[in-house]
């Protein structure tokens, strides 16, 4: 492509260094498989992956594309390749180990906190797929994730707004003793008591609930949950993820997993995020 000037959702130099060897490797092996047909890629990843954060950061449909990024049907064909390859869930992975070495801490977490935020839906996303959530009079989806100390993304699961903490807790537990068998702690508020204390023990994790002061009033910042809740509301910096626009719950993982991916490569470089307004 010929050069153009950068959005600010695009990567620098020193943040692409840090994905590219991932993406390469990737691309490497598909062009394998596509030259057997005659179909080199036309597209470099990194303006494939940058087209990408454009949505994921501005919230825009994947119509809406700038015209000096690749043609959005080809970003929008790479972003379910990518996710159905595993690929933005191991750039996760990569890069928060990079981020917990950088702050001198084990590559592997040994604590994890659970939350979960409902959010609406739009009206392309399928009524068998979205819910009810009555304690936040939601009608849309849940998103329930598992963060580190530090507020880095370990799982995610999107369900419907309807689907009990209970439930979806049991499940990211399983998936983080599975991926993560070095977590021996985990800390959730009382949405997630008595099934999920005991599914964690049966797996070796020691859920311990985090109970609110029934004598407080308005807003009071709950030990340790803290870091869950401002990790969702890194993600509200993302427009994309602010509302649920995907048709497959899988799709609006990989969204969520994207927004990690735009944060921790700035973290890293210590370039600046810019907000709505400076962005």
């Amino acid at each position: 492509m010929t050069a153009r000037r950068p959005y600010p959702s695009n990567l620098s130099d020193a943040r692409w260094a840090l994905v590219q060897p991932t993406l390469t490797a990737w691309r490497n092996d598909r062009a394998t498989r596509a030259l057997a047909f005659g179909r080199p890629p036309e597209h470099s990843v990194r303006d494939l992956l940058d087209a990408i954060l454009y949505v994921d950061r501005t919230g825009i449909p994947w119509r809406y594309l700038p015209h000096d990024y690749p043609p959005r049907q080809t970003a929008y064909a790479y972003f379910p390749h990518w996710q159905n390859d595993g690929v933005f869930a191991q750039l996760n992975g990569l890069l928060r180990r990079l981020v917990r070495t950088t702050e001198g801490r084990g590559a592997e977490p040994t604590a994890c906190i659970v939350g979960s935020q409902s959010v609406k839906t739009s009206t392309n996303v399928p009524k068998t797929s979205q819910g009810i959530d009555p304690a936040k009079k939601i009608i849309g989806r849940k998103r329930s994730i598992v963060t580190d100390t530090l507020g880095l993304l370990l799982a995610v699961l999107v369900t419907a707004a309807s689907v009990q903490d209970g439930t979806a807790g049991r499940h990211l537990l399983t998936q983080i003793a599975s991926d993560h068998p070095t977590v021996t702690k985990a800390w959730a508020d009382m949405g997630y008591k008595n099934a999920v204390v005991e599914h964690g023990a049966a797996l070796g994790i020691d859920v311990d609930i985090v109970r609110r002061d029934p004598a407080t009033k308005g807003f009071v910042v709950q030990p340790r949950r803290w870091v869950v809740e401002r990790t969702l509301g890194w993600l509200m910096n993302h427009r994309r993820p602010a509302r649920d626009y995907e048709a497959l719950p899988a799709r609006s993982e990989a969204m969520i997993h994207i927004a990690m991916i735009s944060l921790m490569p700035r973290h890293l470089t210590g370039e600046n995020t810019p907000t709505w307004r400076g962005a």
